[in-house]
């Protein structure tokens, strides 16, 4: 075996042995490219989603008829299955780049120094929970649709999301212990927002699972609800939470917490108050397709923004004294 100059039989070995080891000891990325690798990641969980409901709004679901192949014949979408199986063959590609995204992520966060073992677990996580919708993904089309394992899909598709968010925050936090940045009683507030915000998201999935866009063109079974009820549930839960975070708005003002923290939680607030217009609107007009498809990235949005409310009521300082020229700026506003 030739070797390259200047790289011994032992470094081979090495780097055969633990290639992430052996690169962390020779490059060091900066802080910047480790952020913008992780929200890149962050980015990514994000279009899964939206690229996933894009499936199934256009009723796509079934236009690779099976898994892991697109069809008995072909490993790829063929001209019979038409623009279908091009949709859904495309999504499933795009499991590729996310792949490389979150790989990447990976290589940045173990490269980092010095070494963050817990944003490395965090990302690590990305990679099995890829893994672990896709072959969801794949038993959903092998059961053709069903709407249990779509909904399930979906939710372990918002699980990818929060733990890219919370990568992506923890690289920008410190190491040393949590400190609050509110009272309990605003922080209890805040985790109960987090978990009604969770139970919204799974009750709007009922309200996908029984109404009408079913995936795909075929007989596909609906979850055995009343479509009006689910939606009445739904929109119940998303004025719960509405109150809830308007509640934590008015009191971080009141405790005059961070300013950063009142940003996210106004911000918040905005953002499922724009989600709630688009949820009325959708479910006034018949559902059309477009409207649903930016529901869907307004889930994200909430989510994201829940998760951001949440860290942001504590700060972990680092260690190591911040630069002066950027010690001034508000969480909020690093990237």
């Amino acid at each position: 075996m030739t070797v390259m100059p200047n790289v011994t039989r032992a470094d081979v070995a090495e780097a055969a042995r633990n290639p992430l080891a052996f690169l962390a000891a020779r490059w060091t990325p900066s802080d910047r490219l480790v952020r913008y690798s992780l929200l890149a990641a962050v980015v990514m969980s994000v279009v899964i989603v939206v690229t996933g409901g894009a499936v199934r709004l256009t009723s796509s679901g079934l236009g690779c008829p099976t898994w892991p192949k697109c069809s008995d014949g072909s490993l790829t979408a063929t001209p019979a299955l038409g623009l279908h199986g091009a949709i859904e063959f495309s999504n499933r590609m795009l499991t590729d780049l996310l792949c490389v995204v979150v790989g990447w992520a990976i290589i940045a966060a173990r490269c980092a120094k010095p070494r963050r073992r817990s944003v490395t677990r965090l990302a690590w996580s990305q990679f099995w929970l890829v893994v672990a919708n896709a072959v969801l993904g794949g038993i959903t089309v092998l059961v053709k649709l069903n709407p249990w394992t779509v909904a399930g899909h979906l939710l372990l598709a918002m699980v990818f999301v929060t733990v890219t968010t919370l990568a992506w925050l923890r690289f920008r936090e410190g190491d040393l212990p949590a400190r609050p940045r509110a009272p309990l009683p605003l922080r209890r507030l805040t985790a109960w927002m987090v978990l009604a915000t969770a139970v919204l998201i799974a009750a709007g999935t009922a309200a996908t699972g029984s109404g009408t866009h079913a995936g795909d063109s075929t007989k596909v079974p609906r979850m055995p609800f009343d479509w009006l009820d689910t939606v009445y549930v739904h929109g119940g839960l998303a004025c719960l939470v509405v109150a809830m975070s308007a509640a934590l708005w008015i009191g971080l003002h009141v405790v005059d917490a961070p300013h950063d923290t009142r940003v996210l939680a106004r911000n918040f607030l905005l953002v499922l108050l724009a989600q709630g217009v688009i949820g009325v609107v959708q479910s006034a007009t018949g559902v059309p397709e477009l409207l649903v498809g930016v529901h869907m990235l307004g889930i994200c949005a909430v989510w994201i923004g829940v998760v951001r409310v949440a860290v942001s009521l504590r700060e972990r300082p680092s260690a190591v004294p911040e630069v002066p020229a950027q010690a001034h700026l508000p969480l909020a506003a690093k990237v």
